[in-house]
C-alpha cells in the first residue's frame, strides 16, 4: 500500500524536528552534530521523495530540484560536503521548508 502524501509530510517534518534538536545540542563544527543534522535533512527529503509529483509541484515548483541536488550531496559525497551549505540551509532554508510543509498538512 503507497503512503499518503499527508504521511510523508508528517515524516519529513519528524525528521526536521530532530534536526532541530541536533541543532540545540551543539553546532555543525561538532562532527557528531553535522553528521546527524544531515543525516535528518537527507531523510526528511527522501520523504518527500516518495510524494507525489503534484504535490511536490504545488508545494516546491523549481525549488524541488535544488532540496533533491542537496540530498545528493549528503548521500553521494558526503566525504566533500561543504558544511557552510548545510549550515546555511538549516538556518535559512529549514524554517521555510518547515512552514510550506504545515501549509500543505492544513490544504
Amino acid at each position: 500500500m503507497r503512503r499518503t502524501d499527508k504521511e510523508l509530510v508528517e515524516d519529513a517534518l519528524a525528521h526536521l524536528a530532530v534536526l532541530n534538536e541536533h541543532m540545540r545540542r551543539g553546532d555543525l563544527t561538532d562532527s557528531v552534530v553535522a553528521d546527524a543534522v544531515s543525516l535528518r535533512l537527507a531523510s526528511a527529503i527522501d520523504a518527500l521523495a516518495a510524494t507525489t509529483e503534484g504535490f511536490r509541484e504545488r508545494t516546491f515548483g523549481g525549488d524541488w530540484q535544488v532540496m533533491r541536488s542537496t540530498r545528493n550531496r549528503i548521500a553521494h559525497g558526503y566525504i566533500f560536503i561543504d558544511m557552510n551549505l548545510i549550515r546555511a540551509t538549516v538556518e535559512h532554508d529549514v524554517p521555510d521548508l518547515v512552514n510550506r510543509l504545515n501549509r500543505a498538512l492544513d490544504r
